[in-house]
């Protein structure tokens, strides 16, 4: 069972948003890159995972292939905990939220796909689930167009193929009302339910403000409202404003979503499993919230293993399960079609471990740069 072999490597997907192309951290944003993470073990099983992140990846896989993989490697694949004990705390004084932790991140995920595909069982049933789940429903995340037109257009969009769920990146009231007004009249019914998420830039004095102004709205949440996103107090005076708040998908493991949780900050906690350690991670701070009464609605806007994963933590451990997928289009991914929402659900392949390897032809189509190879010796 001892880790043989780590491969690293990226595809770089063309995808289009429903509107002019955003930047990410200042950096223009055409192509979904994917930080795909191989494992493969002595018995000849091969695991996949996910590290985050997007105009990082640079930074995350420098991480994986110059300290974090030689870490792995020779290691007893089976021990998921101890090993992630041990790495974890072998980078800390590299950060404990940050490429290093992303890195590991995609190798843990990898490891729970081969725990998986060894036991002949998908990774909802090894997170203890007893019955094979139906389809999950999703929620259309749309990026940040900077525009009420471009926001009711992409709403009745996601409403006409079949979401219940839309979630806003703007940062005005204007834009929440725009999405609500589009999503009433392209429904028959009760129209979608509307969240904000504007990506922590306000003040605490200004986001109270937001708050106040947004109260009688019936946004399902406002998401990551302050800067900094670690201030806990901050963001719980927000929450008395009123509105449903919901964080942390840039909190650092267990103890970052129990300070948010003691601070009496958050109604909806959202941990991200290719930043935070990976799924042992998330399994323990969704006993966490789920004791102290918090609901969970993982952030998951990934295309590949990571989307899986959140997929089966989803089925297997959260009672009323809510699946993010970023709004655009994809000219095609290697784990289509499980990365593609269908009437507003995603369904989780039929497979062992994760449910599903990547179409070889699609990773050579789309691949960028070449893959990086780490071999044990030993």
């Amino acid at each position: 069972m001892k880790i043989i072999e780590i491969e690293t490597s990226v595809v770089s997907l063309p995808f289009e948003m429903g509107g002019p192309h955003a930047s990410f951290a200042g950096v223009p944003w055409t192509n979904l890159d994917i930080l795909l993470v191989r494992v493969e073990t002595a018995d000849g099983i091969v695991g996949w995972g996910e590290a985050f992140g997007h105009v990082a990846i640079p930074s995350t896989k420098a991480a994986l292939d110059t300290v974090v993989a030689p870490l792995v490697l020779g290691r007893d694949s089976s021990d998921i905990a101890a090993m992630s004990s041990d790495v974890l705390q072998a980078v800390h004084l590299l950060g404990r939220n940050g490429p290093f932790v992303y890195a590991y991140s995609g190798i843990e995920i990898a490891l729970w796909d081969i725990a998986g595909k060894r036991a002949g069982k998908p990774l909802h049933r090894l997170l203890g689930s007893t019955a094979d789940p139906g389809p999950l429903p999703a929620y259309a995340s749309l990026l940040r167009y900077g525009s009420d037109d471009l926001v009711a257009r992409n709403t009745a969009a996601a409403c006409a193929q079949g979401y219940r769920h839309i979630k806003l990146h703007e940062l005005t009231r204007e834009a929440v009302l725009a999405a609500q007004a589009a999503a009433k009249v392209a429904t028959s019914g009760a129209p979608p339910q509307v969240m904000l998420d504007v990506n922590c830039p306000w003040s605490v004095v200004h986001a109270c403000a937001m708050a106040d102004a947004l109260r009688h709205d019936n946004l399902l949440w406002l998401e990551e409202p302050v800067w900094p996103p670690e201030d806990c107090q901050g963001l719980a005076r927000v929450r008395r404003c009123g509105v449903p708040i919901a964080a942390g998908e840039n909190v650092a493991g267990l103890h970052g979503f129990r300070a948010l949780i003691q601070a009496g900050a958050i109604d909806i906690a959202q941990p991200s499993v290719t930043k935070i350690g990976g799924i042992g991670e998330m399994m323990s701070i969704i006993t966490t919230c789920k004791a102290q009464g918090i609901q969970i609605a993982p952030h998951s806007p990934y295309f590949g293993p990571g989307l899986l994963a959140s997929m089966h933590i989803c089925a297997a451990l959260i009672v009323e399960p809510l699946v993010e997928m970023l709004w655009l289009d994809m000219e095609a991914n290697p784990f289509d079609p499980w990365v593609r929402a269908v009437d507003g659900h995603v369904r989780l392949p039929p497979g062992p471990g994760l449910g599903c390897d990547p179409d070889p032809e699609v990773l050579a189509r789309y691949q960028s740069g070449a893959p990086v190879r780490h071999v044990f010796r030993g």
